[in-house]
């Protein structure tokens, strides 16, 4: 193959490697500023070199930018989300949710402002159920080129329960053997965030890497 029918990096996607990777976090609230169409090919590209099992390219990403179908797409996330804490600690309203569970309480967010994402992107996989993870390489590409890009995002997953409505939302395939199937579906919300990005605190690794090493070195005792 030639260099002309390769496809070179974008010259837009040239922030250094090391800032994208020490400043991505999850993003869950945004601006309601489009995202232009020239983007999400960027971000689509990048996705698409991931390497994945097999090089059998599994991975299918399904954009939603329609305001009726994200804002359907929010209300059954939404639906979900709430199910699974009734079924478990028994939360039926943002304000039943203590204080001090803040990741909840952001969650909980996320759940109810889904309707307003300006972008959703499905990531699913073609329908071979052992190596399915393999589309996740492709995930953390798209989320990295986002964020090179200026552009937050968050990922998080659907209920098992709604997931033939979600096939149904959007006529995703499921009875051929070329099917798609959403086993191993993640969702993206994907926008400009309010808040800059800005580096990591250092974390205190001091106690976990004496553990390490006190388990290496009874490990050399031990042969």
């Amino acid at each position: 193959m030639s260099n002309e029918e390769r496809l070179p990096p974008p010259p837009e996607l040239d922030l250094p490697i090391g800032e994208v990777l020490f400043t991505q976090r999850a993003i869950r609230r945004f601006k309601p500023d489009p995202i232009s169409d020239g983007d999400l090919k960027r971000i689509l590209d990048a996705a698409s070199k991931a390497p994945n099992g097999g090089n059998l390219q599994l991975a299918r990403f399904l954009v939603v930018r329609d305001r009726a179908r994200i804002r359907e797409l929010g209300a059954l996330y939404r639906e979900a989300w709430w199910a699974k804490r009734r079924e478990g600690p028994g939360w039926r309203t943002i304000e039943d949710i203590p204080p001090a569970e803040k990741t909840f309480l952001a969650a909980a967010r996320l759940a109810d402002e889904m309707c307003e994402a300006p972008v959703i992107v499905l990531a699913l996989s073609v329908v071979r159920a052992d190596i399915g993870h393999s589309v996740f390489p492709a995930v953390q590409n798209l989320m990295l080129a986002a964020r090179a890009l200026g552009i937050g995002s968050t990922l998080t997953t659907l209920h098992d329960d709604v997931l033939p409505r979600l096939h149904a939302m959007f006529e995703i395939p499921e009875d051929t053997v070329e099917a798609i199937h959403t086993d191993d579906v993640a969702l993206m919300k994907l926008g400009f965030q309010w808040i800059r990005f800005a580096l990591w605190k250092e974390p205190t690794l001091k106690v976990r890497d004496e553990v390490v090493q006190a388990k290496l070195a009874q490990a050399g005792k031990d042969k």
